[in-house]
């Protein structure tokens, strides 16, 4: 079957907007042509700097014949009901439908026969049109063309189409459409200095190999790999390490045809200056890769640059130009930092007093002065040391008034724990200066140090209670203050540090230090604990956990204590994976089902005990014996904490329910022995609800 190759050629695309824009041109012709009846065999998109490429192949040479059936008039209908169906369906005359006969009556169906056309024939159609309705986030006209009506908006001007279709024995056809005046063809170009000249395609394989000729590198993932190959073995002829950096990597990739991984140096006094601040200069302001002293782990005075042509002089002047600009910015960098110390960071608190928060909120001084007394708080509860906990909260938001993270904010933290250990504070107020930010995500480390803890804790209660107090809780896809990574970052911070914390008291009193109280107080920790426990199954469902039994073990009520129930729903998964765990669990709601039926018919509850004296076979006699001892024994092992013996007590009662459910019947002639039967389940069910509620969990 033939193959598509189509090359959108253009001045150069923003690196960041590559990979989708390649993804994009992917789907939306390859879902055009599946909706035409084309389904093909495979695509792959490429992405370079000057141009989009897309290759389909085993595309069908022709789209199938259709043949549809359509429902007319009624037999004997009105002539222009008639004419109306016989123009919609192309027949000439009501001799050429057929009757089909209906309990309504005698229909006319009339036979559509629609030819495929030619499948060059439908790219020429579909193309253009996805060409000008290209989805780029942002887009521009230019020249000439930008004056004319219903002109091309691309991201670059467009300079050149290439769109070729044919076997591969074949020499291919041109797919002929035009946007804006420029004609699809066989004509691209290769690097913009190395090989400029045109160069004509036919095909995939030949357009591919003739663009490496001329210096163009198509596939992105060849060109990653090429840089980050160079660049390592150039950092270990040199005896470095290189510090590798993906995003920099795709950034990079998208900014060269050709890569040539050349290497540069700085002055070494630059060093003096923290090696995070180095590279986010060097990174930021050139695009470069720093490499490592793999003796001492420290940075070294080297960078890596990657440039986009085979300099005459073998890249001397490209590094010079590069080595000029960084000097100048590890310059303006170093000077940062050291004016930054020269100030402590106490004395920059005083400026929060101007800069809010957030308007409903008051000032970062307000809310540093909340997160101080929350930190003071939990410090006891996490085993760190008050005093400690209570100056690293005073501390930990300074950084954010320093040059440095002015100048790059995402070193904020990492520079505070910098100038902490400057002016002699305690290594542990230090690390709580950085860690307290953490984790930022799923990836992100967990802090462990006590104080760091705190912290950390009392900064993400005090963000989750004060934008739920003012009703700026997260909704659908939208959250603009990052309350679910907040959330999950205290279920984290709880369960990998094993801490025992009440969720709902820190809450209480995170809410009683801020200004501004919400209309129902009293509702807005367990509409908090309720988010805690969504975040929860969220995280356990990303582990492979059930996160189902979350709900079994939240449905019982004043559950706030995360690490007990993360730990109980651990066991109870592990139960509900053996047979006397399955099985119970299927009596347990046979039992649920059945009352719930006759409470609704009688309008009723069955609660109370059992009377002894109305149980007529011994399975009721002993299904309640074990029930009273299983429910005991299982409290007591929750009371006590040990889940797994709760769950082992709870696996005596799967003989007594299934003998029960095989031997008696539960809606029982007599209305007395009914109603006891029914109030028995219901003991079966308060049993297991010592554990869960296990009705919440799915089969």
């Amino acid at each position: 079957m033939p193959d598509l190759l189509l090359e959108l050629f253009s001045e150069e695309i923003p690196a960041r907007m590559q990979a989708k824009a390649a993804d994009d041109l992917r789907r939306l012709v390859t879902d055009k042509l599946v909706a035409e009846g084309l389904v093909y065999e495979g695509a792959k998109a490429f992405a370079t700097p000057r141009r989009l490429a897309l290759t389909v192949h085993g595309i069908p040479a022709r789209q199938p014949d259709l043949k549809t059936e359509r429902r007319g008039p009624k037999v004997g209908a009105p002539d222009a009901a008639v004419q109306g169906f016989l123009k919609a369906t192309g027949l000439n005359s009501l001799d050429e439908a057929k009757i089909q006969r209906d309990p309504k009556g005698d229909f006319y169906i009339g036979l559509i026969e629609k030819p495929g056309r030619d499948a060059i024939d439908v790219l020429a159609e579909i193309l253009p049109v996805i060409i000008r309705t290209f989805p780029w986030p942002k887009s521009m006209r230019w020249g000439a063309r930008s004056a004319r009506p219903g002109s091309l908006n691309w991201v670059r001007p467009l300079h050149a189409i290439t769109a070729t279709f044919g076997l591969e024995t074949e020499e291919p056809d041109v797919v002929k459409f035009e946007v804006d005046g420029i004609e699809a063809g066989q004509t691209t170009y290769g690097h913009r200095f190395l090989a400029p000249a045109a160069i004509s395609v036919r095909r995939f394989e030949d357009y591919e190999a003739k663009l490496l000729d001329a210096k163009v590198v198509l596939d992105p993932e060849r060109r990653k790999d090429a840089i980050l190959t160079d660049a390592k073995q150039l950092a270990f002829a040199q005896g470095f390490d290189l510090v590798e950096d993906q995003n920099l990597l795709d950034e990079v990739s998208g900014l060269v045809e050709w890569p040539v991984v050349l290497m540069g140096s700085f002055e070494q006094e630059f060093l003096k200056t923290p090696d995070e601040v180095i590279r986010a200069t060097i990174r930021n302001n050139q695009k470069c890769f720093v490499v490592r002293d793999p003796k001492t782990g420290k940075l070294a005075n080297k960078f890596i640059l990657v440039a986009n042509i085979e300099a005459i002089d073998g890249g001397k002047t490209i590094i010079g130009g590069n080595e000029r600009v960084i000097r100048a910015r590890l310059s303006d960098a170093k000077f940062f930092y050291e004016a930054d110390l020269k100030t402590r960071l106490e004395d920059r608190l005083p400026k929060f007093e101007q800069i809010v928060f957030h308007e409903k909120l008051g000032t970062q001084a307000e809310r540093i002065k909340r997160i101080e007394r929350l930190a003071a708080e939990i410090a006891p509860l996490v085993g760190a040391d008050v005093a400690r906990a209570k100056r690293a909260a005073h501390l930990a938001k300074a950084d954010l008034l320093t040059e440095v993270v002015g100048e790059f904010p995402e070193v904020q933290g990492l520079m505070g724990k910098y100038y902490a250990l400057a002016q002699g504070e305690d290594a542990s107020v230090a690390a709580a200066c950085e860690e307290h930010y953490k984790p930022q995500g799923p990836a992100d480390r967990v802090p462990t140090d006590p104080v760091s803890v705190a912290v950390a804790l009392a900064d993400k209660i005090d963000t989750l209670v004060g934008f739920w107090a003012i009703d700026e809780k997260p909704t659908g896809s939208k959250d603009p203050y990052a309350l679910r990574r907040a959330a999950l970052g205290v279920i984290r911070l709880i369960a990998e540090n094993a801490l025992r914390l009440s969720l709902m008291k820190a809450a209480a009193s995170a809410l009683a230090g801020l200004s501004v109280k919400p209309a129902d107080a009293q509702k807005l920790p367990n509409d908090l604990l309720a988010f805690f426990a969504d975040r929860l199954k969220v995280q356990l469902r990303e582990q492979g956990a059930r996160h189902d039994l979350v709900d079994a073990v939240f449905a019982l009520g004043g559950q706030d204590d995360l690490l007990m129930i993360v730990r109980r729903v651990e066991a109870l998964g592990k139960f509900l994976e053996s047979d006397d765990g399955k099985n119970l669990l299927a009596g347990t709601k046979r039992a649920s089902n059945i009352l719930s039926i006759e409470e609704k018919k009688d309008k009723r509850t069955f609660d109370g005990a059992p009377d002894s004296g109305l149980y007529k076979v011994a399975e009721e006699e002993n299904l309640a014996h074990w029930v009273g001892r299983v429910q005991q024994a299982a409290s007591s092992a929750v009371a006590s904490e040990d889940f797994e013996g709760a769950m082992s007590h709870l696996a005596n009662l799967r003989p007594p329910v299934d003998a029960f459910f095989d031997k008696v019947r539960v809606n029982d002639d007599d209305a007395k022995v009914r109603e006891n039967r029914l109030k028995l389940l219901n003991e079966i069910r308060s049993a297991t609800r010592a554990v869960a509620d296990f009705s919440k969990i799915q089969d």
